[in-house]
């Protein structure tokens, strides 16, 4: 009876559903850092923005499982678009309870709207699909006209607490990369930027400009093969190659000086500059670019558009505004640069027909005949220079 109740147990069928390994972290730019393909990623993020969404795709997650809304109604953010329409399943707003009791690096399961660990349900919420994302977006788009209405009102907020930084300039750190009327290409996190960087490489070698990488966007630029002189954000969201790179790092902080990455940094032997601001990490690296009096900075994985700051998170919607508008002119897209680029014309054709000229030339002195007018000139020359060879 014994053997026979093992035997059954052995072959008992599989629980259903989709069976991985739990990545958990607040932080979805972190968590997509970690994460190893065919993992479940267990977040918590409030109107889940496109970039973050695009780095979880990028990490070959299974399934997301969202412990708050992932699109709240405040505004049409694009991140749950990006990940359904990636074909990865997102279980959302199950409750913040599910980032204590999931524990990272355990085995779980999502069969429909349910987490399970083994047989037991951890936590219940709403799977998205492409037409409830696409509902909720456009209930979010009708009440985009009183959200604007009060980012109206936060950016004044804003420009009277950043005062310092955005009118004045003061308050930004220095920093021992030379900046000074010097182009500048700064690298954000985005859908696309190793396209951009790709096609920005004939700018770059032409005019060496200073490279500066914003959280994961150092580590595009490694992966391009550039190496940055600058790095700026969070520690955290940063590979150690990054950290290990040789690049200055500047740390943002919040203006109360808490800077949570910070230990990571000093953890890494590294003694980073701190920047207290209460912009984005994006926002800290154009103002610290823009106090240094460049000559030009190139945006690589910035879209200044309206859509684009409304999905980098309504809190953020007003230093982005405002931080472009202190920039002016002296920012301009990747793209408008490589479209405006001619590369140097290459030289090395225009001197192999040299070459060729003057080979064919040769051979048709060497191998004329005597009869010939060249031949004639030929034989002028050989005698002239025996002459001189006998005196």
């Amino acid at each position: 009876m014994r053997l026979a109740t093992l035997r059954r147990t052995r072959h008992q069928p599989a629980l259903p559903g989709l069976h991985g390994t739990a990545r958990v972290s607040r932080l979805a730019g972190h968590l997509a850092r970690r994460a190893r393909p065919g993992e479940i990623a267990v977040i918590d993020h409030l109107d889940l923005d496109g970039p973050s969404a695009q780095l979880l795709v990028e990490a070959g997650v299974a399934a997301v499982v969202n412990a708050s809304p992932s699109i709240s109604g405040r505004y049409p953010n694009l991140g749950p678009h990006v990940l359904v329409s990636a074909g990865i399943p997102l279980l959302d707003d199950v409750g913040t309870e599910v980032l204590a009791r999931v524990d990272d690096g355990e085995k779980v399961r999502l069969d429909g709207d349910v987490l399970y660990r083994g047989e037991e349900v951890v936590a219940r919420g709403h799977l998205m699909t492409a037409q409830s994302v696409h509902l909720a977006v456009e209930a979010a788009r009708a009440g985009l006209g009183a959200q604007l209405e009060a980012f109206a009102h936060a950016t004044t907020e804003h420009l009277r607490r950043e005062a310092d930084v955005l009118l004045d300039g003061s308050g930004v750190p220095g920093v021992r990369t030379p900046i000074e009327q010097r182009r500048v290409v700064i690298v954000t996190r985005a859908r696309g930027v190793e396209h951009e960087l790709k096609r920005l490489r004939p700018w770059i070698r032409s005019h060496e400009p200073v490279l500066v990488g914003v959280d994961e966007g150092a580590d595009a630029l490694l992966a391009a093969g550039l190496r940055p002189h600058l790095v700026v954000g969070d520690p955290r969201l940063m590979s150690e190659d990054v950290l290990d790179c040789g690049a200055e790092l500047v740390v943002r902080a919040d203006r109360d000086g808490s800077a949570p990455g910070l230990h990571r940094a000093e953890q890494a032997g590294l003694e980073p500059v701190v920047f207290a601001t209460s912009g984005s990490d994006d926002d800290a690296a154009l103002l610290l670019v823009d106090a240094h009096d460049p000559a030009l900075v190139v945006g690589v994985g910035w879209h200044p558009t309206l859509g684009a700051l409304v999905d980098s998170a309504r809190t953020d919607m007003p230093t982005a505004f405002l931080t472009r508008l202190r920039m002016g002119d002296r920012f301009v897209d990747a793209s408008a640069v490589h479209a405006l680029h001619r590369r140097p014309a290459r030289t090395w054709p225009l001197w192999l027909l040299c070459v060729l000229l003057l080979g064919a030339l040769a051979a048709t002195v060497v191998l004329a005949p005597d009869a010939t007018l060249v031949g004639q000139y030929r034989q002028d020359v050989v005698d002239a220079v025996n002459g001189l060879l006998d005196r």
